[in-house]
């Protein structure tokens, strides 16, 4: 017997990376929305005398030992339930690896949802958060769905309203980015203005980083998805990096949240300023009829595009790669079919867009296979998922 779970993907509404906190880390913010894109994670559990993982895969790209997320938090789940077990998990790969989608941090949420299935018993809401947290930045997040605000280093997660399904093409070019590079090309944008010393590596998929110490081993000699315990032993006493790095702005996460908290704040100029007219609920359920996504979500956008949201990998992960800022630019497109949104997806190298209707959807990935089939550039047609069909449809067999 065995639980076959749906490891969903997600985007980034925008990101802010704050200043070094005194733990090390960077501070974020971010809206992360779930998308219907997925891998698929097999778990099968019985209990035992003492517990035994094992982990199978059909890309060989993904570890399959203890550096794997799904077994982290499978090992960490059963110490906290206080159970043995022998564990079989397997992962078919469908999503980019490394492509900041959290394809990696939601095997690991995945493995966890199938695992208490499996055994019958599953640890509080706040444990399993907790627990999350430890594992990776972005693995809290699939434990939630839909709009999830991030904040802290991503991992600190609260539901946010919901806006219905919107069509979504995803961008996978051959190139990668390195997340830790993209944290010291971050880094020596700071230093610009500021001509302080700093180099960072990463934790989590793409949502954290940790400051370093100057003439640290590249970071692929060291474990993906440190604890904190080994990070600390990585790069030494938890605060150095403090000492070494340059803040941001101060105030740039708490100017994204309430960008972000705007966005459900309703005003009583609602008509004027969300651009809705007398009949739009009408109009809306023949919008949602004829293939189109309705005036909730599209007005929602809308807003999120008004408040200036950016997204802060893009400053320095588009002049690393400028093919990545072209890909964008297809993307979003002109006139009456351009996209609603289009970024980055974490620190890349997977971008998307939002669209308005599935014909504008199909438009921007003909546009994107065009200009990238040289270099082989795919692009997938897929949806944003809410919150309740996220758990809905989260079960596969």
């Amino acid at each position: 017997m065995s639980t076959l779970v749906r490891s969903y993907s997600k985007i980034n509404l925008g990101l802010a990376i704050g200043p070094t906190r005194p733990d090390g880390f960077h501070g974020l913010t971010t809206l992360y929305q779930t998308l219907e894109l997925h891998d698929l994670v097999t778990v099968s559990a019985a209990r035992a005398a003492e517990t035994k993982v094992t982990l199978t895969t059909n890309d060989e790209r993904v570890p399959v030992d203890g550096r794997n997320t799904c077994w982290k938090m499978v090992e960490r789940a059963l110490t906290r339930m206080r159970v043995a077990a022998e564990v079989a998990i397997h992962i078919e790969k469908r999503l980019p690896v490394q492509g900041g989608m959290g394809a990696g941090s939601a095997n690991a949420a995945a493995a966890l949802i199938g695992l208490e299935r499996e055994l019958g018993t599953a640890l509080s809401g706040g444990e399993r958060l907790r627990l999350a947290g430890e594992v990776g930045s972005d693995v809290p997040l699939f434990l939630l769905g839909g709009s999830v605000l991030g904040l802290g280093r991503g991992e600190m997660v609260y539901p946010m309203p919901d806006m219905p399904s919107v069509f979504c093409v995803v961008a996978v070019p051959e190139v990668g980015v390195s997340t830790p590079q993209a944290f010291r090309d971050w880094d020596g944008l700071v230093v610009g203005t500021s001509g302080a010393k700093a180099a960072y590596s990463s934790r989590g998929d793409g949502g954290t980083a940790e400051a370093a110490p100057l003439m640290r081993p590249d970071s692929s000699e060291h474990p993906a998805n440190p604890t904190h315990a080994q990070s600390a032993r990585m790069n030494g006493a938890p605060g150095l990096g403090a000492q070494l790095t340059s803040e941001a702005k101060p105030d740039r996460l708490s100017e994204l949240s309430l960008a972000f908290a705007s966005l459900y704040a309703e005003p009583g100029t609602s008509g004027i300023i969300r651009g809705s007219s007398p009949g739009s609920e009408q109009g809306g359920s023949e919008q949602a009829r004829s293939g189109q996504v309705d005036d909730l979500a599209e007005n929602t956008l809308l807003a999120l595009v008004r408040t200036g949201v950016e997204h802060d990998f893009e400053r320095v992960v588009f002049p690393a790669y400028p093919s990545l800022r072209e890909i964008k630019r297809q993307l979003m497109g002109t006139g009456s079919g351009a996209a609603l949104y289009a970024a980055l997806s974490g620190s890349g190298s997977a971008l998307f867009g939002l669209y308005r209707s599935e014909a504008d959807a199909r438009a921007a990935q003909q546009r994107v296979l065009d200009a990238g089939k040289d270099v082989g550039t795919k692009a997938l047609i897929t949806k944003t998922l809410p919150r309740s069909q996220y758990w809905t449809r989260m079960f596969a067999g």
